[in-house]
């Protein structure tokens, strides 16, 4: 009689993500389910604030998940708060032999063109990176040129303040909104967490 113990059958878990604590994870995790996740092998977080907001929903899909697993994301963005961040989860991911499927962009890592698709998109993801250092470079230079500030961006207006809300909640990354606002993304996180807040206090 052999004593080898078989190898674990490999898992199909998912990850959803909403912005703000006001959204419902509802809709993300039915279309992980729906994909063929487990219900109780669903992690999830609802997250508002700084981008260094812990996200343990996270934390606890990435140490629940073993080589030959594959992690089910309805989008590449549920997987970080920037670009750069999303990247580097990837990144991790793949070198721990875990497969990514991303359900909104139609990608999967278990497949040559997914892992190419990956590939593309980490050096987008840096090309982008160093452009956006290059623009607020040139912006600085720009204004020092015409003797203006180069401080802080100025506030939004009352208008823009409720879009970029609105659009945070919709699942829009809030970094990402700040770079398309022209803002810091201390200021986008501010603006959300006080419309949370306001919510809240209105409840």
């Amino acid at each position: 009689m052999s004593n080898t113990t078989a190898p674990a059958a490999a898992a199909t878990i998912g990850y959803a993500r909403v912005s703000t604590v006001s959204q419902s994870l509802d809709q993300q995790a039915d279309a992980l389910t729906a994909a063929g996740v487990p219900a109780d092998k669903v992690f999830s977080d609802k997250l508002s604030g700084s981008a260094g907001t812990e996200r343990p929903g996270l934390a606890q899909a990435l140490a629940y998940a073993r080589e030959g697993d594959t992690l089910i994301v309805t989008g590449v963005d549920r997987l970080g708060r920037s670009t750069a961040e999303v990247m580097a989860t990837i990144a991790d991911l793949l070198a721990r032999g875990i497969v990514v499927r991303a359900l909104r962009e139609g990608v999967d890592s278990s497949t040559a063109t997914g892992r190419a698709v990956f590939g593309i998109m980490a050096s987008l993801a840096e090309l982008e990176l160093e452009l956006g250092k290059e623009r607020r470079a040139a912006s600085r230079d720009a204004r020092k040129a015409r003797g203006q500030s180069v401080g802080r961006p100025a506030a939004l207006t009352a208008a823009k303040s409720a879009q970029l809300v609105r659009m945070a909640r919709a699942g829009e990354p809030v970094a990402a909104l700040a770079e398309t606002f022209g803002v810091s993304r201390a200021t986008a996180y501010r603006l959300v967490k006080a419309a949370d807040d306001a919510e809240a206090g209105a409840a």
